[in-house]
């Protein structure tokens, strides 16, 4: 296989990984959904191995310890989770960057036309900005995807490598060591730390394969 045969294969496992752990935050999480997940061997069906082995051992012990079949009780658990980090922010760790990064830490700040300005460029709009506003995790999770599945040019992989600096990259972490020290289920505290991983990675392979440095 080639070079571009390499990075052709490399941005569509990307992309795919970026669409999976998008869907994981979008919506309360089913039956059906952590089975396939179980099924796959999640998180080693990944494209883009993370090399940071604290969280992917710990992700892989979140999925070796669910119950089977998987059961009412843990759903409830993970339903309340889900509404205390992406609905009401109880566990005070916003999904959204304007949170993290405004001098009042409030939604629907500069970052999130900031974040809005790069999906207009690329003909792309929040669905429900009300609902779920631009700088959402979920969305920037989904716009990184897009930029991966979009062509085969390495510009493409410097705006993306452009939008993890100056977004996901301020601010997941934080959100991540927040959700994973105030959430009470395993299951989103190893998904908030093996996303942040993942993007982390994610940059510094992007810094090997493109040129020049920015």
């Amino acid at each position: 296989m080639d070079d571009n045969a390499l990075i052709a294969h490399f941005r569509s496992h990307v992309a795919e990984d970026l669409q999976i752990l998008a869907l994981l935050q979008e919506r309360e999480l089913s039956q059906t959904l952590l089975e396939e997940l179980r099924q796959a061997h999640f998180p080693d069906n990944f494209g883009l191995r993370l090399q940071g082995e604290e969280a992917c051992e710990l992700m892989r012990k979140v999925m070796a310890n669910l119950p089977e079949p998987i059961d009412l009780p843990l759903l409830d658990d993970l339903a309340a989770d889900f509404a205390a980090i992406y609905l009401n922010n109880s566990f005070q760790a916003s999904p959204y960057e304007s949170v993290w990064l405004s001098e009042d830490h409030l939604t629907h700040q500069e970052s999130m036309f900031q974040v809005r300005q790069w999906y207009d460029k690329y003909n792309l709009v929040a669905e429900n900005w009300r609902t779920r506003a631009d700088d959402h995790i979920v969305l920037q999770l989904q716009f990184l995807a897009h930029l991966f599945s979009l062509d085969d040019q390495q510009e493409t992989l410097r705006e993306a490598a452009r939008f993890l600096d100056e977004h996901p990259l301020r601010w997941v972490d934080q959100f991540a060591r927040r959700v994973a020290a105030r959430c009470h289920t395993p299951f989103y505290a190893g998904l908030s730390l093996f996303v942040a991983q993942y993007l982390k990675e994610l940059r510094e392979l992007l810094a090997e394969l493109i040129e020049p440095r920015f």
